[in-house]
């Protein structure tokens, strides 16, 4: 009971020298407020940039290999110049057959071709994706029914001119009425609206050249595949500055479903070396979400480890600030402390009144800086729309460290106040 009778006094008499220079004090917890603030607010802002690019990546699908048709660069700048010339490159249906047929652990094969046009109703009409697909897209892909249905065996078979459209849409075609059983014009064509689906499980962003964030995925119809095969054949033709260009493209995207996590890993080399042997020019890309997800959380690792040290220089600043200010207070208080010596206070009792200023310093500044760095993520997430995390561990850590740095950089002032000679300290003017 004594001993904590006399340390809260001790602490009673830091907060009291503390609290004779306001303005002092306040101005050198802003060192370890700023420190705070700037470690979990940027670990936030960090941790939230991350998670973005880590859903998106999980959205293609971890036991996916994604392979997507892409125009030879080679052949870019010839065919541009040329025309009636019909440039062929990328996936075909052989390299689904053979990719179905031939990796082991493979679960299912999705082929896709995806066309851009205009989709009409009425007055309404709208850019979009026309996605060629197979029945068991929703099993690869991850969809919600919001109402009707998907593309059935039965459409595929007879090529009826049926179609999917995405919420989004679907709402933009029909503001005012029920899309289902209604006709929306694709080219020249029209097509029964079936079902309105919202998907689940890919990016928010995509296209056919390969690129995942040109397209918005709200802008798709889906029609089956066969039914996209008999209605825009497989050469595409555009009218680009007087000219016409002409592409054979049979399948955009192939999306090869596995097994396992372990099955990925076995299969991607030998999907690459297969669809090398059967293509002699560079017209398809290869997407493993699964080595993504995995670079992008090794990038997370050393994006944190960059931001935490850069934020710890203002905590080490602050520290320095805070000894700074101490060793002044030192001086400024000498006699005192020669007083205190003559009436019997024991080194210790020196060491530990400083320690305490310090402390309170650095825990004070601690606590202010979680505050306003547990908001700054709120405002930034509110201004400009992003994602930030505030994490417990980050919270824990910066607080850990104001104080210690508090008791590391407060032992070299109170040390040096307990070693001043009382007889000495009583002369100080």
């Amino acid at each position: 009971m004594k001993f904590g009778s006399h340390f809260l006094s001790t602490v009673r008499l830091g907060i009291k020298s503390l609290m004779l220079h306001k303005l002092r004090s306040a101005l050198t917890m802003l060192g370890i407020i700023f420190g705070v603030c700037s470690v979990i607010a940027m670990l936030a802002i960090g941790e939230g940039a991350s998670y973005e690019a880590q859903e998106t990546i999980k959205k293609l699908g971890s036991n996916n290999i994604i392979l997507r048709s892409t125009k030879p660069p080679e052949e870019t700048s010839s065919s541009s110049s040329s025309r009636g010339f019909v440039l062929s490159y990328g996936l075909t249906y052989k390299d689904a057959a053979r990719l179905q047929h031939t990796i082991p652990g493979v679960r299912a094969v999705l082929p896709m071709r995806i066309i851009r046009d205009t989709v009409r109703f009425d007055e309404n009409e709208f850019t979009c994706q026309v996605i060629g697909t197979l029945p068991f897209y929703p099993e690869i892909v991850g969809v919600d029914v919001l109402s009707g249905r998907f593309l059935s065996p039965t459409d595929e078979e007879h090529q009826n001119n049926v179609c999917v459209l995405t919420a989004s849409l679907a709402s933009r075609l029909f503001p005012y009425q029920n899309p289902l059983k209604s006709a929306i014009k694709v080219a020249d064509v029209y097509y029964e609206v079936v079902g309105i689906i919202r998907e689940r499980n890919m990016p928010e962003q995509r296209s056919q050249s390969g690129n995942i964030s040109s397209e918005p995925l709200d802008n798709n119809v889906y029609i089956p595949m066969s039914t996209s095969r008999s209605r825009f054949g497989e050469t595409i033709y555009r009218r680009v500055a007087g000219s016409i260009t002409a592409e054979h493209v049979e399948l955009h995207q192939i999306t090869v479903q596995m097994e396992s996590l372990s099955a990925v890993e076995t299969a991607d080399p030998q999907v690459k070396t297969l669809l090398k042997h059967f293509h002699e020019k560079n017209d398809y890309e290869t997407i493993v979400p699964l080595e993504l997800l995995r670079q992008a959380e090794q990038t997370k690792r050393i994006f944190n480890i960059v931001l935490g040290s850069i934020a710890a220089i203002s905590l080490l600043v602050g520290g320095i600030g805070i000894m700074n200010i101490m060793l002044a207070t030192v001086t400024e208080r000498t006699r005192e402390i020669g007083v205190r010596r003559a009436l019997g206070a024991k080194k210790k009792d020196i060491i530990t009144q400083f320690l305490v200023e310090t402390v309170v310093l650095s825990i004070g500044g601690g606590l202010i800086g979680v505050v306003i760095g547990v908001a700054v993520p709120f405002v930034v997430s509110a201004l400009a729309k992003m994602v930030t995390i505030v994490t417990v561990w980050s919270v824990l850590v910066a607080f850990g460290i104001s104080g210690a740095i508090g008791i590391m950089f407060g032992i070299y002032p109170a040390r040096s106040a307990a070693n001043l000679d009382p007889i000495e300290a009583l002369r100080h003017e």
